[in-house]
């Protein structure tokens, strides 16, 4: 017989949620989608037709005609409505029928499913609510500053598709300090994380690891010599970050990330994120976008590899944690507001909410670990160690 301090400790899986989360997501940039041409979107368990009409306004409905149910992704653009290639039955951003050539009249019912839909800083988003309400006013996205600035780089974009994960995963970074020394190659010598309301914050500051080359110290330039990140999840998920990249020679750089993601379905999300800087003094606009480009390129190799985690990991709902491992059970109470009715969020989720990570023991461990590695480094290429 087992003793009870002996006793497995067993993995509570349990089925991902059918819901979709209600909240604003980011479908993308705005540049991708008004060209005057139908784009399909798979998104919250369905199929979704995204066009801008010559109004340059940016609408969002049901794929599916609703006459005799042609895929309007399929069809073309004309004028403000979107023309099924069926039967050529023209569809309005307001979801009502406003045309059928052939017809003498539109029936009093043509109506379809209208997306709300909001351009911010040069991004799309779309406003999902299982019961149907309009978007509230606590929902807010705040502005992007460096966003149409002159002093700072436009967009460098980059999506990928998750097949197999519900999107909790990306959500649950929001408190693993640990991760980022694994995953993302930084030692975190402060985390702490702030939950209220809609929003929940990470707040971090840290340093690269040597052992692992870093695009801010390629070249003879100045070497980086850590960063300073206040990242915020505004509602399920969308999260803005501004990080600044600190220099050796005092420069420091100011970035906004964007980290945000829509689901597909239950098992699959797409993942989007993108990075603009703001200009050094005397830096021309493309050497600027190139420096934006290396560190979301260096950024994507992180996410790569979260994506890899993602896809193998079981799920678990009962995660055995230890002192430094954060707010976990706390974030998915936060996160839960958005997977209820309105009526039923309760004060737990929403009251506010903090907890700072001691992160003494973990940077006397991780530190040893990298000097491990530079000494076999040193040691493999007969350097003096």
């Amino acid at each position: 017989m087992t003793a009870v301090g002996d006793e497995v400790r067993h993995i509570e899986s349990g089925p991902p949620p059918t819901r979709f989360a209600r909240g604003w997501h980011c479908l993308g940039l705005v540049r991708d989608f008004d060209d005057g041409k139908p784009h399909q979107i798979n998104a919250f368990g369905q199929k979704l037709v995204v066009f801008a009409g010559e109004d340059g306004a940016i609408n969002v409905l049901d794929a599916y005609c609703r006459h005799m149910g042609g895929d309007l992704s399929q069809g073309e653009v004309k004028g403000n409505e979107i023309a099924c290639p069926f039967h050529d039955w023209r569809w309005g951003g307001d979801g009502r029928c406003k045309q059928i050539p052939y017809a003498r009249r539109v029936p009093l019912r043509a109506r379809t499913a209208a997306w709300p839909t909001m351009t911010q800083d040069g991004m799309l988003f779309v406003w999902n609510d299982p019961e149907g309400n309009p978007p509230t006013e606590d929902a807010v996205i705040p502005r992007i500053e460096g966003y149409d600035n002159p002093e700072w780089t436009d967009w460098v974009w980059y999506t990928t598709r998750i097949e197999g994960s519900n999107c909790r995963e990306i959500v649950d970074n929001v408190v693993d300090m640990a991760h980022f020394f694994y995953v993302h190659f930084t030692f975190p010598t402060y985390f702490k994380n702030i939950f209220e309301g809609s929003v929940a914050t990470q707040l971090m500051t840290g340093t690269g690891r040597e052992d692992v080359a870093r695009p801010q110290n390629s070249g003879d330039g100045p070497k980086s010599t850590g960063t300073t990140s206040t990242a915020a999840y505004y509602g399920p998920s969308f999260m803005i970050d501004d990080v600044t990249y600190h220099y050796s020679d005092g420069n420091d750089m100011p970035t906004t990330l964007i980290n945000c993601h829509y689901p597909i379905d239950a098992n699959s999300f797409v993942l989007q994120y993108g990075i603009m800087t703001k200009k050094p003094a005397g830096v021309e606009d493309e050497a600027a976008t190139a420096t934006a480009r290396r560190l979301g390129d260096f950024i994507r190799i992180g996410f790569e590899q979260d994506v890899q985690i993602w896809r193998n990991k079981a799920r678990i709902e009962n995660p055995l944690l230890c002192e430094e491992d954060g707010p976990v059970y706390q974030l998915r109470r936060w996160y839960e507001q958005f997977y209820v009715d309105a009526d039923q969020v309760t004060p737990e989720m929403v009251e506010r909410f903090e907890f700072e990570i001691d992160t003494t023991k973990p940077n006397e461990a991780w530190r040893a670990e990298v000097e491990e590695n530079l000494a076999k480094r040193a040691a493999a290429s007969g350097q003096p160690v």
